[in-house]
């Protein structure tokens, strides 16, 4: 990973720690954000959603020996790992479980203008959007050299865009600044990293696939 990208990494984090610290005195009258609100289901999402991306970043790493893909890999793993963290200590200062059984996405009910289509999975619970089946996973884990990094390609636009949904989701829904920082930095970010990733198909001659946005 390069230097400027290790810095930006470093200074989201410290700005991420301030606000929390910030929000602490600002939001100390109004209390900490409660079992069903945005702030958690987005915290809790989110989680397993990067934990998801990170999974999908160590397949490719294994399977590829092209730096520039291998570096970009590495940066998501990183980032979103550290990204976990975080939301695992808002939830545990809130005092709330790391986990719910409130399903996946209620928290984004009328939050209108976005809406990244849920994916089915067995069971009849909903698949946050961009999320990769376990046949998608395991395909990727099994796809070596050029055809592993096209699918992984693929698969992390698609996955960055059910992350984008979900951040602008919480932008719509949460006043608290701590968690409004976050959402948009991902949102930032993710952007700029599918720009970059579309770009690397193009090089591949392959293309995204279709968009799961309805705007």
């Amino acid at each position: 990973m390069n230097l400027s990208r290790t810095r930006q990494i470093l200074v989201v984090l410290v700005a991420c720690a301030l606000t929390a610290v910030v929000t602490v005195f600002v939001t100390r009258a109004a209390g900490p954000p409660g079992d069903d609100s945005p702030e958690a289901g987005f915290a809790r999402d989110m989680a397993v959603h990067h934990a998801q991306a990170a999974e999908m970043g160590f397949s490719l790493r294994d399977n590829s020996d092209d730096q520039p893909i291998r570096n970009l890999a590495y940066d998501i793993i990183t980032t979103q790992t550290a990204q976990r963290g975080m939301f695992g200590g808002w939830l545990q200062q809130w005092g709330l479980n790391q986990a719910s059984d409130r399903p996946p996405m209620a928290w984004m009910a009328g939050h209108g203008g976005h809406g990244a289509a849920a994916s089915p999975s067995p069971g009849g619970v909903p698949r946050m959007p961009g999320m990769a089946s376990d046949e998608e996973m395991e395909r990727l884990k099994a796809t070596k050299g050029k055809d592993g990094e096209i699918l992984f390609l693929q698969l992390m636009i698609r996955h960055h865009e059910g992350g984008v949904d979900m951040a602008k989701a919480l932008l719509k829904l949460s006043n608290r600044p701590e968690v409004r920082t976050m959402a948009q930095h991902i949102v930032d970010t993710q952007d700029s990293e599918i720009q970059l990733m579309t770009e690397m198909l193009t090089a591949r001659g392959a293309k995204p696939y279709p968009s799961i946005l309805t705007e």
